[in-house]
């Protein structure tokens, strides 16, 4: 945005009232009418209830790893096989724990 452009805006709009007006509109079907009606009697709005957290699963983690794009496509390709031999639930992180049990130590090359 040009200097010119932001300009003309800080001209045209009053800070205080666009803030004002978003509040009261836009913002207040977020936080309820209580928040719009402070909003009217210039008041505070009262603070948001804090939701209660949600129990974490303990059978499972969600985890981040890396992998490269061709083994991505390989893993994907396996899964989309499998789905059309009927397992109708196979997803990656089930191809992988099925890998796991599979796997022979003994066998793994030292590169790895």
């Amino acid at each position: 945005m040009s200097r010119k452009t932001r300009e003309a805006m800080s001209e045209l709009f009053d800070a205080d009232e666009v803030e004002s007006v978003l509040r009261a509109t836009f913002y207040a079907a977020e936080r309820g009418a209580d928040a719009a009606r402070a909003v009217r009697e210039d008041r505070p709005a009262p603070p948001k209830k804090a939701r209660p957290k949600p129990k974490k699963a303990e059978h499972y983690e969600v985890i981040c790893i890396s992998m490269y794009n061709e083994d991505l496509a390989r893993l994907d390709a396996k899964v989309a096989e499998l789905k059309r031999a009927g397992h109708r639930k196979m997803n990656r992180s089930a191809l992988i724990r099925f890998a796991l049990d599979q796997v022979d130590l003994d066998k793994l090359p030292r590169s790895y």
